[in-house]
């Protein structure tokens, strides 16, 4: 079988492959910065585990009560706030968001910035010349298409384009290979949240009010829930694994909605870089949640009458690959609250690594670090998105250079999207200067993130 490639008439200063958490601020930022801007996308919105994923809320990143993540994401909240479909709730915390919203904010911001997105479409492989990356095949309705660029963001949260150039990568744990935990998120609607509120109050998890919930249980844990889960298993409703991670939350614009994070999925789907994993992960994961439906109808006041409003289109995803950078953050530097000169994001949040069930979950969460002090942060160095051996490449987001470890305190959005602004505020330098990564002075590069309202 012979397959034609056929040639794109557009020449780009930069093609961000990959319009999730990161990718859609890098195109966004890339794009304000001058470059001719073009995102490529699988399914048809951005935001990736915020919104096709469903991962709602932000996870609070702060210090001193201080949002350590700004810039655009300041910008991206305000405008979700606006509409009615951000909130902030009584202890200050503004990472209460509606994903179908965010969908169409990163899409107006992105068009807005002058960028073009192509959605639909699938990164095949990357055409490489003298260790430079000179344009990405692709595949749509079109066939097979070659996208050309002068500089290029792997935005896809697993460095496919970095793997298939070449670029040294490393997967799970060390020694054992072990992923953490994946999820398949959904959606609850027709929910009473007040009777629900009620119900929550009664078995010892009172609500700030039906705008803010959030409600969990994990066995082993001393949740006040755990007695219902426990009924529900003898009761044949629930299998045993369904009680290893429950977690509900409310979501903003959406009444009646309660957003889950949750089904944890079986021990042996781990892999989510891997297709056939992330097929079962769908499969595996629609079983658990229709057992959760069940078990909440029966056992939860105020679901007596909920359906499915929406299951999640992409498994929650939290870590496979991690390119091999100029810098590899580890564990030390963040319990250390390492600085760096070229750091282009602050983080506070903790070290975060959930496993699959039988394995140990644990977290460093306090401690005589320095880590551990309320207004204590470390930060993420420019060098942690260039990826060895490649001249014109950033790999910002969940797999940016970092130790099974470290990458478990910075793979949450909104650290992937600081290190997406980042890498599209260089990438339109690189284009612009014709230069490669490793000329961008991180110095100058921090100096003119903070110009733009990051936190640096």
């Amino acid at each position: 079988m012979n397959l034609e490639v056929k040639d794109s008439a557009e020449v780009w200063d930069v093609i961000v492959v990959g319009g999730g958490t990161a990718g859609a601020i890098a195109g966004i930022a890339a794009a304000r910065a001058g470059a001719k801007t073009l995102v490529v996308e699988a399914l048809g919105s951005l935001g990736g585990s915020g919104t096709n994923a469903q991962v709602t809320p932000l996870m609070r990143n702060s210090s001193a009560g201080v949002n350590l993540n700004q810039g655009i994401t300041t910008e991206l909240k305000s405008r979700l706030l606006e509409r009615g479909d951000g909130a902030v709730d009584a202890g200050s915390n503004d990472n209460w968001f509606n994903p179908e919203a965010m969908k169409f904010v990163l899409e107006r911001m992105l068009v807005e910035a002058g960028a073009q997105v192509l959605y639909h479409t699938h990164f095949v492989a990357p055409v490489l010349n003298a260790g430079r990356i000179s344009s990405v095949v692709v595949h749509n309705k079109d066939g097979l298409v070659q996208l050309k660029a002068k500089a290029f963001i792997d935005a896809t949260g697993d460095a496919d384009v970095a793997v298939r150039a070449g670029a040294p990568f490393d997967a799970g744990e060390s020694g054992t290979g072990l992923h953490q935990a994946m999820s398949l998120r959904f959606t609850l609607g027709g929910v009473d949240l007040g009777a629900l509120c009620d119900f929550l109050a009664q078995h010892g998890q009172s609500q700030e009010s039906t705008r803010f919930m959030h409600f969990w249980m994990v066995w082993g844990r001393n949740a006040s829930l755990e007695p219902l889960f426990r009924a529900g298993v003898q009761d044949g409703l629930l299998l045993e694994r369904d009680g290893d991670y429950f977690q509900g939350f409310s979501v903003p614009g959406m009444p009646g909605c309660i957003s889950f994070n949750c089904p944890r999925l079986g021990a042996d789907i781990n892999d989510g870089a891997d297709a056939w994993t992330l097929s079962r992960a769908q499969v595996d994961g629609k079983l658990a949640i229709d057992r959760l439906l069940n078990f909440l109808r029966g056992r939860f006041d105020g679901c007596q009458h909920s359906f499915i409003a929406s299951y999640a289109a992409m498994p929650g995803v939290r870590e496979t690959r991690r390119i091999r950078g100029e810098y590899i953050l580890t564990l030390e530097d963040i319990l250390e609250c390492r600085s760096f000169p070229d750091a282009i994001c602050r983080n506070h949040y903790p070290v975060d690594i959930h496993t699959p069930r039988g394995k140990l979950l644990y977290h460093e969460r306090n401690g005589d670090y320095p880590y551990f002090k309320p207004d204590a942060f470390h930060e993420i160095p420019f060098r942690s998105l260039i990826p060895q051996g490649i001249a014109n490449l950033l790999v910002p987001g969940r797999c940016a250079s970092a130790t099974f470890e470290a990458q478990s305190a910075i793979r949450v959005q909104q650290n992937c999207h600081s290190m997406g602004e980042a890498a599209g505020v260089a990438a339109a330098w690189m284009a612009r200067d014709g230069i490669g990564s490793r000329e961008i002075d991180g110095v100058q590069l921090r100096e003119a993130l903070k110009a733009q309202g990051a936190y640096l």
